[in-house]
């Protein structure tokens, strides 16, 4: 077979001749690496000595010969008539050994078949685990080193440490996603405990800010008379007390990353005048300072309260409260996530037995219906709380009844009235059970028949814990 090798000369070369083939030899003897080649009919025109002590022979006796004639279960065949490479492939040999091999079909410019060309990548696979292994560690390692960064720059939660798969959740999800991907201001809304600290995080390290700093403040924990202090920080002798080189302030720190404002309806008015120059000038000024510094911080925002009742109030500023409402995210309360309550609970269970030291692995039947009976106005933190508890009384791996708190076991001041919501609540998940029988799963004909709209059945179906 003549054909041009680019590079070679300009006229045809036999790429089948003699001193072709020699040199090919001479070239891929010198290299520790297995490889073979073949002819259009599948012979072997050259093969290097270590392929050829892989395979038990000497070289000289094999070639000229059909592939298959040396390894039976040789997809050179099948590569060759189709054309089509097949790259890292499991292969055993006749001869019994096994490696991770290279088949590839050469062709010229005419897309015709030169040469059927194979490489071995593992001679031994026991080489092939260890490497396996060793990317394993790396990157277990890699993964370790992520986390250390996240908490080195301050956001160390994300995605992956807030557990929910209610629809409630899921748009929650989806929302704070996209927030994610803008880079405008966020303000999570959402009871005491629902985890907006969580989502405050997760949103940074997804945004294009998640590798540069993520600085926390509560406005509710700093004193009124240093929070202007502590946010945008003093130059030095600038009052008494005060350090003598100065301090930096938080949103100093978080330049080209984001600050989380947590309790952000505790903020004074008179602060809320500074805090909304900042967003609109994109600088601050330090205290006792006589010239602004520009700065370039995301904001993330979080409040338990009605902001819009504050404004009406006046103890909120309606234009810093559209200026912090770009991207507002509501996070349900857990009363309102059913579905999610068994599902929290054993993955809190594993997270603080785990963290605890402690071989707690289980809830009950019996503790679970419990936890889904309760309606949690403190929300995570106050199911984690519980559950932390009961981790630290059982004397098992699993968390029984009575390893409850008697508030949630007992409830008190309900009496008769408890009864009558339960049976109330058994009642209407029988009626809607019944409809969508009736309705054959239709969810609009089943809302019909019960009298309400679609939205309110998907409320109960969730609720009930039936869709």
């Amino acid at each position: 077979m003549k054909t041009r090798i680019e590079g070679h000369s300009q006229e045809e070369v036999d790429v089948y001749s003699p001193p072709f083939i020699a040199t090919l030899e001479k070239m891929f003897d010198r290299i520790p690496v297995p490889v073979i080649l073949l002819a259009r009919d599948t012979r072997i025109l050259m093969i290097n000595t270590i392929f050829a002590d892989f395979l038990g022979y000497h070289k000289d006796d094999i070639i000229g010969k059909p592939v298959l004639e040396v390894d039976a279960s040789s997809r050179f065949p099948e590569v060759i008539d189709t054309k089509t490479a097949e790259i890292a492939w499991k292969h055993t040999f006749s001869n019994g050994r096994t490696a991770i091999v290279h088949r590839i079909p050469v062709l010229d410019d005419e897309n015709e078949l030169m040469f059927g060309f194979g490489l071995l990548l593992f001679q031994d696979m026991s080489e092939f685990k260890k490497l396996i292994e060793r990317n394993k560690l790396l990157e277990d390692e890699l993964k370790k080193a992520k986390k250390q960064l996240r908490e080195y720059h301050g956001a160390k939660y994300t995605w992956g440490d807030i557990a929910g798969k209610s629809r409630p959740m899921l748009d929650t999800f989806t929302l704070s996603k996209k927030a994610a991907k803008t880079n405008s201001n966020v303000l999570l809304l959402g009871e005491s405990g629902t985890g907006k600290e969580l989502f405050a995080h997760s949103i940074h390290n997804e945004s294009s800010r998640g590798r540069e700093k993520f600085v926390k403040l509560n406005c509710a924990a700093i004193p009124a008379e240093l929070l202007e202090s502590e946010l945008f920080g003093y130059e030095k002798g600038s009052f008494s007390g005060a350090n003598k080189a100065g301090k930096v302030g938080k949103f100093e720190l978080a330049d080209k990353g984001t600050i989380f404002l947590d309790e952000i309806g505790e903020m004074p008015l008179g602060m809320q005048v500074k805090l909304l120059r900042v967003l609109q000038e994109k600088e601050i000024d330090r205290v006792g300072g006589t010239s602004p510094k520009p700065i370039d911080v995301r904001v993330i925002a979080a409040t338990n309260q009605n902001l819009l009742e504050l404004v009406k109030k006046g103890e909120f500023r309606e234009d810093l409260y559209y200026r912090l409402n770009v991207m507002a995210v509501e996070i349900p309360p857990l009363r309102e996530r059913g579905k999610d309550i068994q599902t929290l609970a054993h993955y809190l269970v594993e997270k603080v037995a785990k963290r605890l030291g402690k071989a707690v692995t289980e809830i009950s039947e019996q503790a679970i219906d419990c936890l889904l009976r309760y309606h949690w106005p403190g929300n995570v933190r106050e199911l984690e709380n519980v559950l932390e508890r009961a981790i630290n009384l059982t004397d098992t791996s699993t968390i029984q009844l009575e390893d409850l708190p008697s508030y949630l076991v007992y409830p008190k001041g309900e009496g008769d009235q408890g009864t009558l919501k339960m049976k109330l609540a058994a009642m209407e998940k029988e009626l809607i059970e019944e409809a969508l029988i009736t309705a054959n799963g239709n969810k609009q004909k089943a809302s019909k028949q019960l009298g309400i709209s679609r939205t309110s059945l998907y409320e109960k179906l969730e609720k009930h814990q039936l869709g």
